[in-house]
């Protein structure tokens, strides 16, 4: 049995909320700069190096890439092996969180009554899901995910007919409606399969996925593939001024369904797209 503090958790997620506010990962900065090379259209292209300077920029100065610093999503894998001691494993999150929000001066967005909207807003608590693993390994993963483009998230029950025609047509469909509002490019997370909560969750997880890695099912890629090349062709362009690059990347995750339904998340993530993870 591995002992895990919830002093070490709350110092991890302190780093990881600095660093994903801050640093845009790797594979995002690499498909915008090849987006750059491929893009034909002035204006597009100005957007593109002005959204790559704006990531040097909040690297080197240490200051969020988007004045919105997002509602935290975490996603944990702990091992059957691994205690948490010292507290709860939640409370530790959120603590984590508010510390390493404060610290890196991040926007507070979270209200805490959905509906009257009063008292002082604050930086938790945060999205958690929980996911037991074999083994002793605790994984955490941070994504801030900035509201302009969960706005436009999107769940579709299909029926269990529908095939991967369907789907990259309601997918494009979904774009051609919505894409504009999220700050385009965009990265889409599909997620197909399971319940109405599942398939959302999956198309969050899909964005995690590193965009240059495609997935190992090969009707899965050529779907991933066959999506990307539609949802450029509608030339909404970087932040919906028109040109070549709508989405950068669209990743899929599956889940086992029900014979009756075909479930189908939609998440689109904006151009900044934020997460880290670290494994203890």
């Amino acid at each position: 049995m591995k002992n895990i503090t919830v002093n070490q958790i709350v110092n991890i997620l302190t780093e990881l909320s600095v660093e994903a506010n801050t640093v845009l990962r790797k594979d995002v900065l690499g498909a915008l700069k090849k987006s750059l090379r491929k893009e034909t259209n002035k204006r597009a292209r100005r957007i593109l190096q002005m959204i790559i300077q704006n990531a040097c920029l909040a690297k080197k100065e240490k200051i969020a890439i988007c004045q919105d610093t997002g509602m935290p999503i975490v996603f944990v894998e702990i091992g059957s092996q691994v205690r948490i001691v010292g507290g709860l494993l939640s409370t530790a999150i959120n603590k984590g969180i508010e510390k390493g929000y404060r610290k890196g001066y991040l926007r507070r967005s979270i209200v805490k009554d959905p509906l009257r909207r009063t008292g002082p807003s604050g930086f938790s608590p945060c999205v958690v899901h929980i996911k037991t693993t074999n083994g002793n390994k605790l994984r955490l993963t941070l994504m801030p995910k900035g509201f302009g483009s969960e706005n436009v998230t999107t769940l579709v029950m299909l029926r269990p007919t529908d095939g991967p025609a369907k789907i990259k047509e309601v997918v494009v469909k979904t774009v051609w409606q919505k894409g504009s509002g999220a700050c385009p490019p965009l990265v889409i997370g599909l997620g197909i399969g399971g319940t109405a909560e599942k398939a959302i969750e999956l198309s969050k997880l899909a964005l995690i996925r590193p965009l240059n890695r495609r997935n190992p099912e090969p009707h899965l890629a050529g779907l991933e593939k066959a999506i990307l090349r539609e949802v450029n062709r509608l030339k909404i362009g970087p932040m919906g001024l028109g040109g070549k690059t709508t989405a950068l990347a669209v990743n899929i995750l599956t889940h086992p369904t029900h014979i009756a339904g075909l479930p189908l998340g939609i998440s689109l993530s904006c151009h900044a797209l934020r997460s880290v993870t670290r494994t203890l």
